[in-house]
């Protein structure tokens, strides 16, 4: 299930765009802010005692920190796909590749913690589900080809479990792989408060929005 509900979260949220042909990603800011609430909460209660259990405090600390500064680097090339923002030129023709590398990075990385936790998997797929989402609404309204567009989804849908594989057959100490999980903490930390500043609309109040975040975080401290 770990290799396979990342895949099928990606191609069904595709899928339900090419059926139903939303036009307007802004109806799935409520989506978007359960899935960044519901991931900051899930680094929080599991990934950050796993990895503090394991290390040095102070690197850890390192290494949370490079994973924001690599994400803050990967979305000057993704344009922040990663938290629901998709600022590529619609009628441009070309295959999206610096997209598509960016956001392959970033969820080989997000792979990797799913083979030391199995929970952490419900957080990546309730986050993956709404950008990918907001991904296929940009690709079937853009003019790329419905071909490239496929094939641009499954590749992306196969990233995360590729990751996931990577970390299950790479031989590495604890040190190691709580480093990297840490450099992950971090992109993590990055998207989910993005997510949450950015649903705030002007910091007004906003009721609706902050029930779903009171909800990702009751929902992510209880699984």
């Amino acid at each position: 299930m770990n290799y396979l509900l990342p895949i099928l979260g990606v191609l069904l949220s595709f899928g339900f765009v090419f059926v139903a042909k939303p036009k307007n990603k802004e109806n799935f800011k409520l989506l978007l802010a359960f899935s960044g609430a519901f991931l900051l909460a899930l680094s929080f209660f599991e990934l950050f005692p796993e990895v503090y259990e394991h290390s040095d405090p102070k690197t850890i600390g390192v290494f949370v920190m490079l994973g924001i500064l690599l994400q803050i680097f990967l979305e000057f090339f993704s344009k922040g796909a990663e938290h629901g923002h998709v600022h590529i030129d619609a009628e441009e023709h070309t295959f999206p590749w610096l997209l598509f590398l960016s956001l392959s990075i970033h969820s080989i990385l997000e792979g990797f913690p799913i083979e030391g936790n199995a929970t952490i998997i419900y957080g990546i797929l309730i986050h993956k589900i709404p950008i990918a989402i907001i991904l296929s609404i940009f690709l079937l309204n853009s003019k790329i080809k419905l071909s490239q567009a496929v094939f641009f989804i499954l590749l992306f849908a196969l990233m995360t479990p590729l990751g996931t594989y990577l970390a299950g057959h790479i031989e590495l100490a604890p040190d190691y792989a709580s480093n990297i999980n840490a450099l992950v903490i971090g992109v993590f930390l990055h998207i989910s408060t993005v997510i949450l500043f950015e649903s705030s609309e002007g910091h007004k109040f906003n009721l609706r929005k902050l029930l779903v975040i009171i909800a990702g975080i009751t929902i992510a401290y209880f699984l």
